[in-house]
């Protein structure tokens, strides 16, 4: 296979990758037409390239650049996906670059993004030439999610859980000391609701997002609720809802990961399935696989025999994105070096 990819650079620049093979070739002018996932906002190839990778089922991807000149899309950046893992079509276009996922690569790069607080993964900083005088000089820290989020859903023969591997991207030396309080309610103060498959899990989001004090977890319908608010906490008891406190400058318990949850769907998100015999070795399939973050198995008691024994590989999306990337004048944006473990030259994107 080696020598066989080895031939295909050799015959096409434009041909150095297969589905199976590590292609971290950036082409630019040059288009995937067509066969979009989704769209998302980027401020450069390599991050988009980044998303594609941590995306479930992207395998290239095409990215529109501040020099496009068609019409007023810029920053978009296009997650794509063909049943042969290569574009169909590829043509010469001015203002785009393409290229594809590095999931197949080993070792997958650091997702360091070279171009402060804890929670921060981006930032805007509005220099002294902008107009509005009274937010010159602000350096806007921005936060975007490190821990997967998943729908959840009550579903008979099926099993879901997570990688034995930490999701969370903050280490700590000192482990902390917090617990759950069962059937307890904190009331009000919501300011954002999601789904986790526990209250561990519901403890994780509540740690990995700056604004949460606290935040309480419905069993019935697997509801997380974050919530703001400094000041104070009212408890009231009530049976199913546990509720607690973020971790913050301490390693959380990753327990929870461990727990297979029966009778429970984790939708959307797969990377792929394959056949096996338990949900067991779908969980250490999950674990050992570098995309992988977390499963759903399929057993004999789901109502279609066409789906038994399949267990679907997941992730989401983790890596710093922001919801959207402007051109504005006096202001420069990039991200946080946290993750860089050496030293690199540093970059900004200017937007």
């Amino acid at each position: 296979m080696g020598t066989y990819l080895i031939l295909v650079v050799l015959l096409s620049i434009y041909s150095s990758s297969f589905s199976e093979g590590c292609n971290r070739e950036l082409l630019v002018n040059v288009d995937f037409p067509g066969t979009d996932i989704t769209s998302l906002y980027s401020p450069d190839a390599d991050h988009c390239q980044q998303l594609c990778t941590d995306h479930p089922s992207c395998l290239f991807f095409t990215f529109i650049r501040a020099d496009w000149t068609r019409d007023n899309r810029h920053f978009y950046c296009y997650l794509k996906n063909t049943a042969s893992g290569q574009p169909n079509v590829r043509t010469q276009l001015l203002g785009v670059t393409s290229g594809f996922s590095l999931k197949p690569c080993s070792p997958q790069p650091q997702r360091c993004l070279s171009q402060v607080t804890p929670a921060c993964r981006f930032f805007t900083f509005v220099n002294e030439n902008y107009t509005l005088e009274k937010i010159r000089y602000k350096c806007h820290l921005k936060f975007s999610w490190t821990v997967p989020r998943t729908r959840v859903v009550a579903t008979a023969g099926l099993v879901s859980g997570f990688a034995h591997k930490t999701l969370v991207t903050q280490h700590f030396n000192t482990a902390c000391e917090g617990k759950l309080f069962p059937d307890t309610d904190i009331q009000g103060s919501s300011y954002e609701t999601l789904t986790a498959a526990s209250p561990g899990h519901c403890q994780t989001l509540c740690s990995d997002h700056p604004l949460c004090t606290y935040f309480t977890y419905v069993s019935n319908d697997f509801t997380c609720y974050l919530k703001k608010n400094p000041d104070e906490i009212v408890t009231k008891p009530k049976q199913g809802y546990t509720s607690g406190l973020p971790a913050r400058f301490c390693q959380l318990d990753n327990e929870w990961l461990k727990e297979a949850h029966e009778g429970i769907d984790f939708p959307g998100s797969d990377i792929r399935y394959e056949l096996m015999d338990d949900a067991e070795t779908c969980q250490t399939t999950c674990t050992q696989d570098a995309n992988c973050q977390f499963y759903t198995y399929v057993t004999k008691n789901f109502h279609s025999s066409v789906h038994w024994r399949r267990c679907y590989l997941k992730r989401a999306i983790t890596i710093p994105a922001p919801s959207k990337v402007t051109k504005l004048a006096n202001a420069v944006s990039g991200f946080s070096l946290k993750n860089v473990q050496s030293a690199l030259p540093s970059t900004s994107h200017i937007v």
